[in-house]
């Protein structure tokens, strides 16, 4: 007869061995699924904080979003009101200080009307209304007022500081329960037989994580180490941007952004805040005179102050001895896409142009409208190879904005440089004249910069209407030979400005769209 002790010892034996294996498992075997998987914790809308295999977080994310600037934050919110599960990483998610970005064209608020995003841009961050330019040179001004007449009191353009806007937009993004919004560094995209899956990154404490989603959407901005991978990039940069902060003075003309052709390169205010001013001076080229030495500071005092409005002097003094000066490198890129299945580029980091005219957010705003309403007839992003065929049609389709906005702002920014080149200082002086004539004169040109009448036909029409006008100053009140030539020159002038312009955005997609192939594809059938 077996005794109750060898019974009972045999059983606790049992029950010990078993929870041994069972902590041995689960230990190993938990390990090796996070590592093999690379799995997430999952939070916000996407789970109770379980780890997820590849293919179940591939189904729970539709779109990858890289970046949570101007469009990453406007695209997040987009695609989440369509009811879209949207993954957001950005770098940092703290509010930014920024000197660019600043200005949000007509053309561009009513983009963001139309995407429900409007009550980012109101008082609620002291967003001031813009209602046109006044354009100095030599003393004399010409006020340029945005073509607004058929629209509500409330249409006009916006300036803002650029930190508070973006922040706003984030915040109203991160309300949606389908929109989960992290801060981290994306350093890779994962890519499978030609086709993008999704994103490696790296969270705030430096651990390596992998989300995956049907579309992966880069908008990491104009530093954009992403771009490489989907695109052909040809980065150009003419100058840099000088940024300081008036306090407490009033432009002379309120509510206007104001543009002071100096030498040898324009400088721009336009209110900020309901007490601020932004004075952005650019400094052609890629170095800026040092801050550390006094050399900058000295240049602003001796070149540019001289040639500012006598009522900002005071102000623009006060600013440079304050010190808080900032500098960045101004770029320009034609978009020049290499589509590519289940990814895209937006924003900077797939178009710039230079910020002179203030196009960049009214571009990439209208570029979210566009994508938006092209994949709304989609319920089925999985089939990268369809979809990436698809959206070939979007970069047809976004060029007549595109296009306008981008040649405005390169062929304006070398007119209005100063040059010693007779025939551009001619072209300068007859760019200054047209469209002090105002009428159609004023009004055409202001229309385009103001992305309400996005138009290529028409800005080719208009730069060549100002050249023609400065050959016609020239033969006033009679022609001589010299006078001719100089006429000749500036013609040339002119096209050697616009042409290379025109070339890199691609004359068939931004005056004949229609007969390009992709203009007309139809969403995939499902």
């Amino acid at each position: 007869m077996v005794s109750y002790e060898y019974i009972l010892g045999g059983l606790l034996a049992s029950l010990l061995g078993s929870v041994f294996f069972m902590i041995i498992s689960t230990t190993l075997g938990g390990n090796k699924k996070v590592k093999a998987l690379s799995g997430r914790v999952k939070s916000n809308a996407f789970g109770d904080g379980a780890f997820l295999p590849e293919m179940e977080e591939e189904k729970s994310t539709d779109v990858v979003i890289v970046g949570a600037g101007v469009a990453g934050a406007a695209l997040a919110y987009t695609l989440a009101k369509e009811g879209r599960r949207v993954h957001v990483i950005e770098r940092d998610l703290s509010e930014q200080d920024r000197i660019v970005g600043e200005l949000l064209q007509p053309g561009g608020y009513l983009k963001l009307i139309e995407l429900g995003l409007e009550d980012c841009a109101n008082e609620s961050i002291d967003a001031q209304k813009v209602f046109g330019y006044a354009l100095y040179k030599d003393g004399k001004d010409t006020k340029l007022s945005y073509p607004l007449e058929n629209y509500s009191s409330d249409i006009a353009g916006r300036s803002f500081h650029n930190g508070r806007f973006i922040q706003r937009m984030r915040e109203k993004a991160a309300t949606l329960s389908n929109v989960k919004l992290e801060q981290g560094t994306v350093t890779t995209l994962i890519e499978e037989k030609g086709t993008i899956k999704g994103v490696i990154y790296k969270n705030k404490a430096g651990e390596e994580f992998r989300t995956y989603a049907p579309l992966t959407i880069v908008c990491d901005g104009c530093f954009s180490n992403l771009r490489k991978n989907l695109s052909a990039p040809k980065v150009e940069s003419p100058s840099c941007f000088v940024g300081l902060v008036l306090e407490n003075c009033d432009l002379p003309h309120a509510n206007h952004g104001h543009v002071i052709l100096g030498d040898p390169s324009p400088v721009l205010f336009y209110p900020i805040s309901s007490t601020e001013i932004r004075c952005l001076v650019d400094v052609p080229g890629t170095k800026v005179p040092s801050l550390a030495s006094g050399e900058m500071a000295k240049y602003l005092k001796t070149v540019v102050a001289p040639q500012i409005p006598p009522q900002l002097y005071n102000s623009f003094i006060a600013a440079i001895d304050k010190g808080n000066i900032k500098s960045m490198q101004n770029k320009s890129m034609a978009a020049n896409p290499l589509p590519t299945p289940g990814a895209l580029l937006l924003g900077d980091s797939f178009n710039m142009r230079h910020p002179l005219t203030g196009g960049g957010m009214t571009v990439a705003l209208s570029d979210i409208v566009l994508l938006r309403d092209l994949l709304r007839p989609l319920h089925d992003l999985n089939d990268a190879a369809a979809l990436c065929n698809y959206l070939e049609s979007f970069y047809t389709l976004r060029k007549p904005v595109s296009s306008t906005i981008n040649t405005l702002a390169g062929a304006l920014y070398k007119v209005f440089c100063a040059s010693p080149d007779p025939a551009r200082q001619e072209m300068r002086e007859a760019c200054f004249g047209y469209l002090s004539l105002g009428g159609i004169c004023s009004y055409g040109p202001v229309s385009l910069l103001s992305g309400l009448n996005p138009r290529p036909l028409h800005l080719f029409l208009h730069f060549f209407a100002v050249a023609i006008y400065g050959v016609g100053r020239l033969m006033l009140p009679f022609p001589s030979p010299q006078r001719t030539w100089l006429g000749v020159r500036l013609i040339l002038s002119a096209s050697g400005i616009i042409f290379p312009i025109i070339k890199g955005e691609g004359v068939r997609q931004m005056f004949f769209p229609a007969t390009v192939p992709a203009y007309y594809r139809a969403p995939p059938v499902q």
